[in-house]
């Protein structure tokens, strides 16, 4: 398809990754399945390399679009923007639900649980140890990626990839702690309402984490191969606007799961 039009919207080319992908998440839900009651990993694996590989793939093909074939307009960024802000939007409601199910059953515990919340025989975690560590790791990175943002709209090359990586290893420090956390939890997520909510709750936003830590190692390839400039960089500014999102999670999931629910 020609690239040359007479308006300054994006019409994309035929490419099938999302079809890839659909395959790709199909194989990997299928393949969790087959893990809990047959054993076996291998569909599953199968499922994350196809989605893996059309990931690296639909992201190369956009850069190309918005950095080297010039198509992400000004109009186009503003779709994209507003797209993002939706998104964003939508992710906040999703985390809303786990927060109405936590407060619905620990404001008014039932007799199932012993009128006790946490209920009879959770040991929750000191709210003043792990948790409170990987708050400050979270605010930590939001510092840092606002550090990098602002650097490179002031075009300070080595600042913003100073910040970026600073930011990519606050996450990856924040995941595996949260993995140790997991590890020596008293309490799985088939005990009881607490167990559901928390380990929901917790476990949906360390996914979060994950996902925004490979957005924003994504931005620092990008930025070290030049591909942003301090006036044409909205790649790198969704992922700012995703990492804080995912702090002020945190900061509510602190709050009410860890400091509140204890």
């Amino acid at each position: 398809m020609s690239t040359h039009s007479n308006h300054p919207f994006h019409l994309v080319d035929y490419s099938p990754w999302p079809l890839t992908g659909a395959i790709g998440a199909l194989c990997t839900v299928s393949g969790l399945i087959q893990w809990f009651h047959q054993y076996n990993l291998n569909l599953f694996i199968i499922g994350n390399i196809i989605t893996l590989m059309t990931m690296y793939q639909w992201w190369r093909d956009i850069s190309r679009e918005g950095t080297f074939q010039g198509l992400h307009t000004f109009n186009v960024t503003i779709g994209l923007r507003w797209g993002m802000i939706l998104f964003i939007i939508s992710e906040v409601f999703f985390f809303i639900s786990f927060f109405w199910a936590f407060f619905h059953s620990s404001l008014s515990p039932t007799i199932e649980l012993g009128t006790l919340w946490p209920p009879i025989n959770i040991m929750p975690f000191n709210p003043f140890q792990i948790p409170l560590l990987n708050t400050i790791i979270l605010l930590s990175s939001g510092v840092t990626v606002t550090w990098a943002h602002h650097s490179l709209m002031e075009n300070n090359k080595s600042q913003t990839t100073q910040g970026l990586f600073f930011t990519i290893m606050l996450g990856i420090y924040f995941s595996i702690l949260q993995g140790y956390e997991y590890m020596e939890a008293t309490f799985a997520i088939s005990d009881s309402v607490y167990g559901s909510t928390f380990f929901l709750a917790t476990g949906f936003h360390g996914l979060h984490v994950l996902i925004g830590t490979s957005f924003l190692t994504v931005c620092l390839f990008r930025h070290m191969n030049n591909h942003f400039s301090n006036k044409h960089h909205f790649g790198f500014e969704a992922a700012a606007w995703y990492w804080h999102f995912v702090d002020v999670v945190w900061l509510f999931l602190y709050i009410s799961i860890y400091w509140w629910g204890n």
